[in-house]
C-alpha cells in the first residue's frame, strides 16, 4: 500500500484511491476575526477535475470553528466561519456524494482552542470544578 501526502495518493482496500487535499489549514488567516468567507463552495468548482483525476474521495483537513489554524477547535458543531457555513459545507458534501466521491473529515477531537467551552468554564472556575472536588 503506498500513501503520499499532499496531494498524493492513498489506497485503501475497497477504494479508487484517496487524494488528499492539504491546503485548507493554509487558507486561514492566523487569528479568527469572526468574519463569514464563503471559501469551501469553491470545491464545487473542483469537483470535475477531481472526477477526472479518477478520485473517489477527499480528505478535508480540520473545518470545525477554532481559534487560529484549524487544530484548535472552539466548536465542533460548526463550520469555520473563515471557510463558510454548515450550509455551504453541506452543499459541497452533497455535490460529491452525487459524482460518487467520499468525503473524510479530520476530526482533531484529541485538539481544543481556547475558546473550547470546557476550557473556558476550567478557566472560570478553576479549583470549583466538581471534577477537582472527587480528586
Amino acid at each position: 500500500m503506498g500513501n503520499t501526502f499532499g496531494g498524493g495518493k492513498m489506497v485503501l482496500p475497497g477504494w479508487k484511491g484517496l487524494y488528499v487535499a492539504g491546503g485548507f489549514g493554509s487558507i486561514y488567516p492566523f487569528e479568527n476575526d469572526g468574519v463569514l468567507e464563503h471559501r469551501i463552495l469553491k470545491v464545487n468548482d473542483w469537483i470535475p477535475h477531481i472526477k477526472k483525476l479518477g478520485a473517489d474521495a477527499i480528505y478535508f483537513s480540520p473545518v470545525f470553528e477554532s481559534d487560529t489554524h484549524g487544530y484548535n477547535t472552539r466548536d465542533y458543531t460548526k463550520i469555520d466561519t473563515r471557510l463558510g457555513t454548515n450550509e455551504d459545507f453541506a452543499q459541497v458534501c452533497d455535490n460529491l456524494h452525487k459524482d460518487g466521491i467520499k468525503v473524510v473529515l479530520d476530526g482533531v477531537f484529541n485538539h481544543v482552542g481556547r475558546g473550547f467551552w470546557a476550557f473556558q468554564d476550567v478557566l472560570k472556575k478553576q479549583r470549583k470544578l466538581t471534577i477537582c472536588k472527587l480528586v
